[in-house]
């Protein structure tokens, strides 16, 4: 796509952030300079380029926005949240989440500090679950929030107007 057409469309990059895919722009050596870095591209690359360089990129923007391959277990300071067993712990001690409440933190811990839309939200988690309003989400993060979160220790952020994004504790 051509870069003019991008920045006349910025849509399709929010589209591909939106469902949680990699942006690689590639951009002409001769018009580097109007490259736009609010465009807020995973990662870049100039042309000509080699092979070997295409697939390297195209391997770490990949990993930017989906992380190692084979991670099944997510830590944030105190919290752990466990893909496989559906288990997550604060502290060392079991939090009983429901399953909607599991995919709601899963997702967002998958992706600290990326926001996410409650439309978003309700795509990734919901799909085709739930016809209803977005407000929802905002119920969800409620609870959740009350059974992870305590004094000294918060995840979820609110975004106002916007949504939600994982932080991690510093």
């Amino acid at each position: 796509m051509d870069l003019a057409s991008i920045t006349q469309s910025p849509t399709l990059i929010e589209q591909c952030k939106e469902y949680n895919l990699p942006v690689l722009a590639l951009v002409s050596q001769q018009k580097g300079e109007d490259y736009d870095p609010s465009l807020n591209a995973d990662e870049f690359i100039f042309c000509p380029f080699q092979d070997e360089e295409l697939v390297a990129r195209v391997k770490q923007a990949i990993y930017r926005v989906k992380g190692p391959s084979g991670t099944k277990i997510l830590k944030a300071g105190d919290l752990t949240v466990d893909l496989e067993r559906y288990d997550v712990t604060v502290s060392g001690r079991r939090v009983n989440l429901t399953y909607k409440e599991f995919q709601l933190l899963a997702l967002l811990a998958s992706n600290p500090g990326r926001v996410y839309t409650r439309e978003a939200l309700l795509t990734n988690v919901w799909d085709y679950d739930y016809v209803g309003g977005t407000r929802t989400v905002d119920v969800h993060v409620r609870r959740l929030r009350s059974k992870v979160e305590g004094p000294g220790r918060s995840y979820i952020e609110t975004i106002w107007n916007v949504g939600y994004r994982f932080k991690t504790p510093s």
